[in-house]
């Protein structure tokens, strides 16, 4: 006995909400949306890659570099994200950012030439208190591409040690709805003292 699309189709989506999942055409991927209006990437975004430009503590005019993999499968773009520096407690730990001097290009920092175009931003916030800074890019970055956030502290730590920045993507919120922010790991950035100061 044959089965009728239509019927298909139906059996799909009684199914679907009772896991309280729906299947949205938000993009040439599917998209995953909850019931109460959430919004998940289909697959989410890797974490490729994190580094400094300078690593002795103290030092002014270093780049954090946090590098994004988000696959062409992700059913959703990227537009939002956030890294949180863990265990500043002291104001010896914490880092302060130049906001303005934030800024963001597709590729790894190894990349070169017209590979590493610049992405437009569109907010870039820092919250003092939990130690978050969160980039918008505006317009979202598309499936298949790999983005490259750097951040520009005023200067690195004062004391020495392995520091964790914790890493959350965001996809674009729905209208009435909300973004799953997506865990992606900790980017950990190691900063020693200066060579003269190792002998004290």
């Amino acid at each position: 006995m044959k089965t009728k699309f239509s019927d298909w189709a139906a059996a799909l989506l009684t199914l679907s909400g009772v896991a309280g999942v729906v299947l949205t055409g938000r993009s040439p991927a599917t998209a995953v949306q909850l019931a109460d209006g959430t919004v998940y990437f289909e697959q989410p975004p890797s974490l490729i890659d994190y580094a400094t430009t300078r690593t002795t503590t103290f030092a002014p005019n270093a780049t954090y570099y946090f590098t994004v993999s988000l696959p062409s499968n992700a059913g959703e773009p990227l537009e939002r994200v956030t890294i949180e520096q863990r265990d500043s407690s002291t104001l010896a730990r914490r880092v302060d950012y130049r906001v303005d001097a934030t800024y963001a290009f597709v590729g790894t920092r190894q990349s070169q030439g017209d590979s590493r175009r610049s992405l437009p931003l569109g907010t870039v916030a820092y919250d003092r208190d939990t130690q978050a800074i969160a980039i918008t890019f505006d317009p979202p970055v598309p499936p298949g591409t790999t983005a490259t956030v750097a951040l520009r502290p005023r200067r690195n730590p004062q004391l020495d040690g392995t520091y964790l920045f914790r890493v959350v993507a965001f996809p674009p919120a729905p209208e009435n709805g909300s973004a799953h922010g997506q865990f992606l790991g900790f980017g950990r950035l190691r900063f020693d003292r200066p060579e003269f100061f190792r002998w004290w």
